[in-house]
């Protein structure tokens, strides 16, 4: 299983036409930028965790995907364990909030999703470790 740490695929950059550019960045941001801001967000990221659960949501696999427009706007896509979690009202702002810590980064939407279903294969092996599930 690939560490998401490392995995930048979670993190596309979009031209303006709103275009995938996994491939070969069609973006205004410098690859350098692009790069600082993908570490950056990955780190906020690490910085929410579900109450009751000690591991963050970056870790635990949450985001699904985060895309950065040429106006360095984020869309965040994100799931929780369980539809039900009794934090599903606040953890989107805990998020938004985080993300807006980004030096660079403008507007920042979080939206809730649920399709695919989360599950443990989602986790990183660090999660995986915390939680006693290796």
């Amino acid at each position: 299983m690939t560490d998401p740490v490392k995995d930048h695929d979670l993190i596309d950059v979009k031209d303006q036409s709103g275009s995938d550019s996994k491939e070969k960045p069609a973006s205004t941001i410098p690859e350098e930028e692009l790069a600082r801001l993908t570490d950056d967000l990955i780190a906020a990221f690490k910085t929410v965790f579900d109450p009751e659960i000690p591991v963050d949501i970056y870790e635990l696999g949450l985001i699904y995907t985060v895309d950065i427009d040429d106006n360095r706007d984020v869309q965040i896509d994100m799931t929780l364990t369980a539809p039900g979690c009794p934090v599903a009202g606040d953890m989107p702002g805990w998020v938004e909030s985080a993300a807006r810590t980004v030096n660079g980064v403008n507007k920042v939407n979080v939206d809730l999703v649920f399709d695919p279903p989360w599950d443990i294969s989602r986790m990183s092996d660090e999660a995986r470790l915390a939680l006693n599930m290796l």
